[in-house]
């Protein structure tokens, strides 16, 4: 299958209904679609990903939430701040381990978590 710009922007867009829809962020969507479907390496999907990440994508999805007062911006910030020293930390060591190892902790950090939300919620 040839990936056109229309097949990456549809996965962008699947990936903005989903984050806006559960909260969620693309990445959960996007990184296994770059990865099996259109044939990326887990560090080009993380890379790709983190790169489109650092534009304010979700700005319209947050003002929906901060409109109808779901939106704490103190932690907002906060979080922003920290996923910035974060993200460094985080690409610094993923662009040091293998393909095969990425996404192996990718897999098992999904498989956790979905673990957690179904059987363990509050």
């Amino acid at each position: 299958m040839e990936i056109t710009p229309f097949h990456i922007a549809a996965l962008g867009m699947a990936a903005g209904v989903l984050a806006g829809l559960l909260g969620i962020g693309g990445a959960i969507v996007i990184i296994p679609v770059l990865v099996f479907a259109f044939g990326m390496t887990q560090q080009q999907a993380q890379g790709t990903t983190m790169a489109f990440l650092t534009l304010p994508v979700g700005i319209l999805g947050a003002y929906v939430y901060y409109e109808r007062g779901l939106v704490d911006v103190r932690w907002a910030l906060l979080l922003a701040v920290g996923f910035v020293v974060g993200s460094f930390v985080g690409a610094r060591i993923a662009t040091t381990l293998s393909n095969e190892m990425l996404q192996k902790i990718f897999g098992v950090l999904l498989i956790g978590l979905g673990i957690r939300m179904v059987f363990f919620s509050r």
